[in-house]
């Protein structure tokens, strides 16, 4: 079930490779298919965008990437053009498929919707030098791409990144960075992970002890701080106009003592917790009815901020311990005809899903909430399977035989948190390189049940994953698992793969990425991971 074997190269995927393998811009995700036809487009000193107001949008985004480069034509001639089209691609073109063509004359990207022309868009983006990828200064008049024909269109419709604010605040700024890095590699969640034991990020107007207390439990460095609604807002918009939805994480009953200790009288016994870097058995109190408005009231500020479809809620590593002494979590127990603690949680969890579904929202369970049997959960659930490490595959197995979607972002290997050689508390059974990513990754199926909505990747931030440490933990591993999330195609054999991705490394660096290690062999004796 799982690709734990070397798949190798198609027809299309050797016209890929010697197409622009000369050129140096290989397109990654690898396409679907990629021909060669004879010639060149030159760019010259002025050029064409052909859009109309459908294309508005993208035509936009073209033009802000371009201006500094080329001068935009507010008129038509026979060369120099790039024409943006929404039209009627075949159907397994889908919404975010697209068709690139180059030729001598134009440029030409087709898609059946704006999701799709984006995409062409970004593969085009990649044929360009590496410094116009990067918005640094160059002579772009003089030139040439080859003319090539791409047909290209995803394997998943769901393709995530996730980040751990709740651990380690990070600014708005570097979020926009990290979408923009998303957006080159045509992935399209970004799951924010914005609750945790060690700190609340989500300014929520009903409460503002979520914020004023919540988000300053933890003293280190970069551990305080939170989003305003303001601010929230901005980064949901820049990412829509990348055609990325940002799927908010506020993780309960468990991973929650930051929101407990601003708002004791929700947990069962009263207490404030001790800020945790992992998880307590300190819960929201599952029996006291207090507990269920004050997530209502939460969700719906959450609900007004992220437009998304889907709302994160958690749901993992929640010990029973307190909820086991709590007279208010087994009067609800015996009040509801509920057989232990873990039925309150699916309890919990399902009384929460049942109010977000009259927002006509889906919610999104870690696959803690379905390891047991006969586990019954409203339609509107989705299963994140991701301990792989305690629990294999049984998540996945348990969501599908009660008809739930699921996300395949298991913990080996798609938590890029866990470096390429031990660090802090990341002991060598909690590292990969990209070869092992690539060749052995349980989420990368090969062929996957069609509940399976699509793949994940995530950064966790536990043990003091500041900012300046992100960048060479993502990169370069994080290439592979987008190739695993779009590409449709054969898989090329590592070695050629991972040359295609080193041809990547200026771009990153003209980019300001502090690229890490890719393989395990690679280490240098003095390298940091700090």
């Amino acid at each position: 079930m799982f690709a734990k074997f070397k798949r190798y190269l198609i027809f299309a995927g050797f016209l890929f490779i010697f197409v622009l393998a000369g050129h140096g811009q290989n397109i990654l995700p690898t396409p679907y298919r990629v021909e060669k036809s004879g010639g060149y487009f030159l760019f010259s000193d002025e050029l064409f965008i052909g859009f109309t107001e459908r294309e508005q949008e993208v035509a936009e985004y073209l033009r802000q990437r371009l201006e500094q480069y080329v001068k935009i034509s507010g008129s038509s001639t026979t060369d120099n053009v790039i024409r943006l089209q929404l039209t009627d691609l075949p159907a397994q073109f889908g919404e975010e498929g697209y068709q690139l063509l180059v030729n001598k004359k134009m440029i030409e990207i087709k898609a059946n919707n704006v999701s799709g022309l984006f995409y062409g868009v970004q593969s085009f983006l990649q044929l360009l030098p590496e410094k116009v990828q990067a918005g640094k200064e160059y002579a772009l008049s003089g030139y040439q791409i080859p003319a090539i024909e791409v047909h290209d269109y995803p394997k998943y419709a769901w393709r995530s990144f996730m980040l751990d604010s709740g651990r380690q605040y990070q600014t708005p700024e570097f979020i926009k960075r990290y979408l923009d890095y998303m957006a080159m590699l045509k992935m399209n969640v970004f799951h924010w992970h914005l609750t945790e034991g060690q700190g609340w990020r989500i300014e929520i107007k009903k409460y503002p002890k979520l914020t004023d207390v919540g988000s300053k439990v933890a003293t280190g460095k970069e551990q305080q701080g939170f989003y305003t609604q303001e601010e929230i807002k901005d980064i949901v918009e820049y990412a829509r106009k990348l055609h990325i939805t940002v799927v908010p994480e506020m993780d309960v009953p468990g991973h929650s003592e930051a929101a407990l200790t601003a708002y004791p009288e929700l947990s069962c016994f009263g207490e404030a917790p001790a800020s945790v870097m992992s998880f307590s058995d300190v819960l929201f109190c599952g029996g006291r009815e207090e507990t269920y408005t004050f997530l209502e009231n939460v969700l719906d500020e959450v609900c007004e901020l992220f437009p998304s479809s889907y709302i994160h809620l958690g749901g993992d590593e929640a010990p029973k311990g307190k909820w086991n002494q709590c007279l208010h979590c087994q009067g609800k127990i015996k009040q509801e005809g509920l057989k232990d603690s873990h039925e309150l949680q699916m309890y919990f969890s399902t009384r929460l899903a049942n109010y977000l579904q009259t927002k006509e929202k889906k919610v999104i369970f870690w696959g803690d909430v379905i390891y047991q049997d006969n586990i019954k959960l409203p339609d509107n659930v989705i299963v994140h399977w991701w301990n792989w490490r305690g629990h294999k595959d049984l998540a996945l197995k348990n969501a599908i035989r009660n008809r739930h979607q699921v996300i395949a972002n298991t913990n080996y290997y798609t938590y890029l948190n866990f470096p390429v050689s031990p660090w802090s508390k990341y002991s060598a059974d909690r590292t990969f390189d990209m070869r092992t990513v690539y060749e052995n990754n349980p989420s990368d199926m090969v062929e996957p049940d069609p509940l399976v909505l699509g793949m994940g990747c995530a950064l966790w931030t536990d043990w003091y994953v500041c900012e300046h440490m992100v960048d060479r933990r993502v990169f370069p591993r994080i290439f592979a698992l987008a190739e695993q999330m779009w590409s449709r195609g054969e898989r090329l054999p590592f070695d050629e793969f991972y040359r295609i991705v080193k041809e990547k490394y200026p771009v990153l660096r003209e980019k300001g990425v502090d690229i890490g290690p890719g393989l395990k062999e690679e280490m240098e004796d003095d390298f940091s991971w700090d």
